[in-house]
This record gives C-alpha cells, structure tokens and sequence, in this order.
C-alpha cells in the first residue's frame, strides 16, 4: 500500500512540472507563429511582379512604411556543377550590380573558358568545357541578403534570385 501512495506522489509531482513548463512554453510559441509577414509578403509580391514581367538589375521598391534597395538577377542552371557555386555566384552578382548602382561603373569582369580534350581506348573524343567568372569590383554595398530564389515560370532551366536591403 505505501507503494501505491508514493507512486501517486510522483506520478501528481511529475504532472505538476509537466504542466508548469507547457504553462512556460506557450507564449513563446504564441510570439513564434507569427515570423516576419511582411518579407514574405514582399518576397511573393516581388516574385509575381517578376513572373508577369522579367527584370532584372537594382531597384528601389516602397511599401506603406519602408523602402528596400533590391537587386534582381537570373542564372542557367545548367551552367553550375552544384547549387552552392550557383548561390554563391548568385550573391557575388547581386553584390556586383549593387555596388555598381551605388558607386558607379568601376567593375570589370573576365570570362575565361577552359576546353579539354580526352581520347578514349575505342578513338571516341569527350570534350568538357569549364566556364569561369572573375568579378573584379571596386566599392562595397552591405547588408544585401537573399530574400527569394525561384524557378522562372517560363523557362524551367532559369533561377531568380531576388536580394534586398531595407533604406534606413
């Protein structure tokens, strides 16, 4: 019988905290469903503004109480091995064409193509192509952050990327 009772103890003790931390715990999951509308908001926005009408470059674009700085820019999937080179040239880009819009024309860009030739036992030649970019940039714009990337809707094989600045 006493361990009847010292387990309903515990099991009561146990209820007790259990019931304590979710008491805790809801109004930080209350305050979490609500994330950032707004960029989401802006974010669909800009990609049906890009979807009725392809653009590319810097813009401003203003709602009821901010203004952002964005810079729109597309890439061929086809021409990137990983989707990290492809983000990654994606940002140098956008950063690029920032810099350029705020600072001037003092940017110059290489493109350089490595072609190799390989013979195999049977006599069948493969050709492989690499393509490299060097972005050569003078000035620097902070802050521009990836705000959306999509698939083009008319060309499957199109990524847009869409980066952004709020203008303080």
């Amino acid at each position: 019988m006493m361990t009847t009772i010292s387990k309903d103890k515990l099991r009561n003790k146990n209820m007790k905290h259990l019931l304590f931390f979710a008491l805790l715990l809801l109004p930080l999951s209350v305050f979490s469903q609500d994330y950032d509308t707004d960029r989401t908001t802006l974010a669909n926005f800009l990609k049906r503004m890009y979807n009725q009408t392809a653009f590319e470059g810097v813009k401003i674009v203003e709602d009821y109480d901010n203004s952002y700085f964005i810079s729109v820019l597309s890439l061929d999937k086809s021409k990137y091995q990983t989707k990290n080179a492809m983000f990654r040239v994606a940002n140098v880009k956008a950063l690029r064409q920032a810099s350029e819009f705020v600072n001037g024309g003092k940017i110059t860009s290489d493109l350089v193509i490595h072609t190799t030739e390989v013979q195999d036992s049977a006599g069948n030649v493969t050709v492989s192509e690499e393509t490299i970019e060097k972005i050569n940039s003078v000035g620097f714009v902070q802050g521009m952050e990836l705000l959306i990337n999509f698939t083009s809707s008319t060309n499957e094989n199109i990524e847009v990327f869409i980066y952004i600045r709020k203008i303080e």
